[in-house]
């Protein structure tokens, strides 16, 4: 089942939940549910998107808001993993870029994140990938995510082609929540309202996130 905004969601797949949990939709009915859905080594998970997530934890809990992280990995499957996730839920212990990029604004403590995530986390599903993308299925990868495709130079698109078929030879895992909310990178953020309605799916910085959420805790 694929998400589709104004549909039921979906239930997150995921493998283990080192935090909290296990916790899904179907289980938080009449909440508002924000999935803040993260790599480890994304630094700008780490910059924007998880501080936020931890604010909206913090000033709309009570209000009805429920935050849940999910570490997903669509790349450097290395250092995206769960035992890099349990460390990170365990110690704020951080690595890869995003250790570099937080080191370098003096943001860390040893290395360490100097707060708790306070929100359930959790894994997502990664399954060995197998399959072998058809051409017809990378080319509409690429319609979704390149505006005009169709209407490029045939150099440019030929391009565009091969550098798709390169990311999808390097993947060696399939991620199940990441691919079944259709989401493009990370951060994302999945918003459900209190009937369990898939409310948005957005990819990068979101600086409406909170005035969205509100509205929805209102309805």
């Amino acid at each position: 089942m694929t998400a589709e905004i104004g549909q039921p969601a979906p239930l997150l797949s995921v493998s283990d939940w080192v935090q909290g949990g296990p916790v899904n939709f179907d289980l938080l009915s009449g909440r508002v549910v924000l999935v803040e859905v993260f790599q480890v080594n994304c630094p700008g998970c780490f910059l924007y998107a998880l501080p936020q997530a931890i604010y909206l934890h913090q000033h709309y809990a009570e209000q009805g808001l429920t935050v849940l992280g999910v570490a997903t990995a669509f790349e450097d499957f290395d250092k995206n993993n769960l035992d890099n996730l349990v460390r990170l839920a365990e110690s704020g212990e951080v690595i890869g870029e995003t250790r570099l990029a937080l080191s370098q604004r003096g943001e860390l403590a040893d290395g360490c994140l100097p707060y708790r995530i306070l929100f359930p986390l959790a894994m997502d599903r990664l399954n060995k990938r197998e399959d072998i993308m058809t051409d017809d299925a990378i080319l509409s990868f690429i319609r979704a995510r390149v505006p005009d495709f169709d209407q490029q130079p045939d150099s440019y698109r030929q391009q565009i082609i091969k550098q798709a078929q390169r990311y999808f030879q390097s993947l060696s895992y399939r991620a199940e929540t990441f691919e079944r909310f259709d989401l493009k990178g990370t951060p994302s953020h999945i918003l459900v309202d209190k009937r369990g309605i898939l409310r948005d799916c957005a990819f990068g910085a979101y600086p409406e996130l909170e005035t969205r959420v509100q509205g929805i805790l209102q309805e």
